[in-house]
């Protein structure tokens, strides 16, 4: 296994992918189980606690459960990373208030964050695994793509079996406070009636369907033109020939 840099082959990519994935939603909660008992058996007590494993257990099994649900969808891995390193590193600094030397339960909140931090880095090093750089092969795979378009802006392509959708990220200010939300237009890859690359130099003004508060703006180099349902979008993307191949293949693979 190359733990360094990407790799070409599909099969590889999926291993590896598959392996981070399977560390982020189970190895993290069995290690948070393995720590905890570890704990309790080192604590100066006469009755062994048990129960403190019940809390890592619960975790274990919504792991297993998310794994199900989440396993060939990338744009998922980031946030559970986030919570099984956090929940860990949170749960298992401050149980260690049961020792004799348990000054370092006081920093249970610096440790969740650097938990979570180190749960990101594993699901960004599992995302590029697979991810990056793009091959067509991959339209030949079981996972939801999903590509982020170039510049200063929140679009996102995602490309599944059966559909390509967009997905803009919004911020919304109610009287709750601010949220976070997304909108998706999603089109049926049926519906699809023309895709290819073009080369942008930077001064084109592109338009769109639907009006963004941060629409990707034209900048010198690949980009993406998805035509479906008379809609044009023109989406910058380094590796736009490629998702162009992707698409084509899961169109190709939908209408056989």
């Amino acid at each position: 296994m190359c733990l360094g840099f990407p790799v070409s082959s599909l099969d590889a990519r999926d291993r590896q992918a598959q392996f981070v994935v399977s560390f982020i939603y189970l190895g993290i909660p069995l290690i948070f189980l393995g720590l905890t008992l570890w704990i309790s058996a080192a604590a100066d007590s006469e009755v062994y606690n048990w129960q403190a494993g019940l809390i890592p257990l619960a975790l274990l099994a919504a792991g297993w459960w998310r794994r199900g649900k989440s396993r060939y969808k990338p744009i998922r891995w980031a946030w559970a990373g986030i919570t099984m390193g956090g929940v860990t590193a949170l749960f298992t600094s401050f149980y260690t208030i049961v020792l004799d030397s348990g000054s370092i339960a006081m920093w249970f909140l610096p440790a969740a964050v650097v938990g979570a931090i180190i749960g990101a880095a594993f699901a960004r090093y599992g995302f590029r695994a697979l991810m990056y750089p793009a091959i067509p092969e991959l339209a030949e795979s079981q996972y939801e793509l999903t590509f982020r378009m170039r510049g200063l802006t929140r679009l996102r392509l995602s490309i599944t079996a059966d559909q390509v959708a967009l997905h803009e990220q919004m911020v919304l200010h109610t009287a709750e406070g601010r949220q976070t939300t997304e909108r998706d237009k999603p089109y049926p890859l049926t519906a699809v009636t023309g895709v290819h690359d073009v080369t942008l130099s930077g001064a084109e003004r592109l338009k769109y369907p639907v009006t963004m508060k941060l629409a990707p703006r034209s900048s010198p180099g690949p980009a993406l033109i998805l035509q479906v349902q008379g809609d044009d979008w023109v989406l910058p993307h380094d590796e736009a020939p490629v998702i162009a191949q992707i698409i084509n293949r899961r169109i190709a693979a939908v209408r056989t």
